[in-house]
């Protein structure tokens, strides 16, 4: 059935570069506002329309939200390109039909991965892949398990799949998804595109929406620059600067280790446990050795103090074979009575439980060390849930501005123990709270 529209007064100029260069891969980005989502909506629709075999599959993270966002996204696209008459709404499931090849864009959250990767399309193939709202998966692993399900499948000749992701960037610059579309930019088969509302030179956006913005503009800039211009501009919250966390491939020859401490935060059958190996040098480095992590999530049988004790035994034992160094302490939470039992009894071994006190001063231990230029970590696989954890630690939005600021308590276990270890070696390490820098507090991070 043949487009009765002009196509080019449905899409921005701005677009003309990513939907016609040849990458397989197209990544739209950018503020709200910006018109991307409608614009591949109408692309999608326009090249189903050409292809009597070809399939779309268009994904959410959550199968509940695809009604009143991509399903009526399309339905949309369709209206405007005056072609509903042409297709079949479905709402159970949810899928639009069209009459006269029986091809379809289908409609899916990703809750189950693997219901994905075994759908079976019995008329034509699938040539279109659309994941929309990007940022709310989990990682880029769990999407790339869904893509590559259908990439390897072999298309006709001349035929590709083609993979849209679009999304509004988070304002963490250190969330998986920044930090990954960073890494797509210039890779063959990729293009990954930034628009804002700004890029509206067909007149979309209503007066009153422009005039909605410049307000917001003028009372909080960054939340203008994060929404409208699709800015990382930074929580304001993250706890430490990522920039003093010095990755090494090597220990250092001029500065030889001398002591290992372990620190353990434990989690058991409701969170993760890990155990850090932190190695002191003469010169006063810290170093990060290595990481044992164990994650209960999405385990049918979670392990019990009794399992994890041995693990983390071996760990150590591991650890000091390779280094031959002796133990400055065993540290753990000090509200740890189950670990630091399973220790005693299996290993006649003492683990130390290190005197908490409020998070601002205990954070205050490991901005010491940073602000020194004291610690490093070696850029091992076992060490990256570290990084990645440090980068994610946040103080919560609600209580910055109180005396008593609070982190955003997910996922910081690697975060406590490396605050455990600071605090319970501070003798050791030269370290006295609020001597080497002020006491720490929130600070905006750009």
């Amino acid at each position: 059935m043949a487009i009765n529209v002009d196509v080019d007064n449905l899409i921005n100029p701005h677009f003309d570069y990513v939907l016609f260069s040849n990458a397989l891969n197209k990544v739209l980005e950018g503020g709200r506002g910006s018109t991307k989502s409608s614009v591949i909506s109408i692309q999608l629709v326009t090249d189903f329309l050409m292809d009597p075999k070809g399939n779309a599959l268009i994904m959410r993270k959550v199968a509940n939200t695809i009604k009143l966002s991509v399903y009526e996204q399309i339905k949309w696209a369709i209206y405007e390109l005056h072609v509903a008459d042409q297709f079949k709404f479905t709402t159970s499931p949810y899928q639009i039909t069209d009459k006269a090849t029986g091809t379809a864009f289908y409609f899916s959250g990703v809750d189950d991965p693997q219901k994905l990767k075994s759908m079976i399309i019995a008329n034509g193939y699938v040539r279109w892949l659309w994941f929309e709202e990007l940022a709310e998966f989990d990682s880029w692993e769990e999407v790339d398990a869904v893509r590559a399900s259908f990439t390897r499948k072999k298309l006709p000749q001349g035929m590709h799949v083609i993979t849209y992701c679009s999304y509004n960037p988070p304002r963490n610059p250190y969330d998986w998804i920044n930090q990954w579309s960073d890494t797509r930019r210039g890779m063959k088969g990729w293009y990954v595109d930034h628009s804002t509302y700004k890029d509206d030179k067909l007149g979309f956006l209503s007066q009153d929406y422009l005039d909605e913005i410049e307000l917001i503009k003028q009372n909080d800039f960054d939340y203008y620059r994060w929404m409208y211009l699709g800015e990382d501009v930074g929580l304001g919250t993250n706890v430490y600067n990522m920039d003093l966390f010095h990755p090494i491939k090597e220990l250092f020859e001029d500065d030889p280790l001398k002591k290992i401490g372990y620190s353990v935060d434990a989690g058991h059958m409701n969170s993760a446990t890990t155990c850090l190996a932190v190695g002191l040098t003469a010169k006063g480095k810290v170093i990060l050795l290595d990481t044992y992590y164990y994650s209960p999530a999405k385990k049918v049988r979670k392990k019990a103090p009794s399992d994890l004790v041995p693990e983390i035994h071996d760990f150590e034992g591991k650890t000091d074979s390779e280094y031959r160094q002796r133990v400055m302490k065993r540290t753990i939470d000090s509200a740890e009575g189950a670990l630091r039992n399973e220790f005693v009894k299996e290993y006649n071994e003492q683990w130390h439980g290190v005197a908490k006190s409020d998070e601002a001063t205990m954070i205050d231990y490991v901005s010491s060390l940073l602000a020194q230029g004291r610690v490093y970590y070696m850029d091992i696989p076992a060490n990256q849930v570290f990084v990645e954890q440090h980068q994610q630690y946040q103080w919560d939005e609600k209580t910055i501005q109180s005396d008593s600021p609070k982190v955003i308590k997910e996922n910081d276990h690697t975060c406590d123990a490396f605050k455990y270890f600071a605090i319970d070696n501070a003798r050791e390490l030269g370290l006295k709270q609020g001597k080497a820098v002020p006491k720490a507090k929130p600070s905006y991070i750009r």
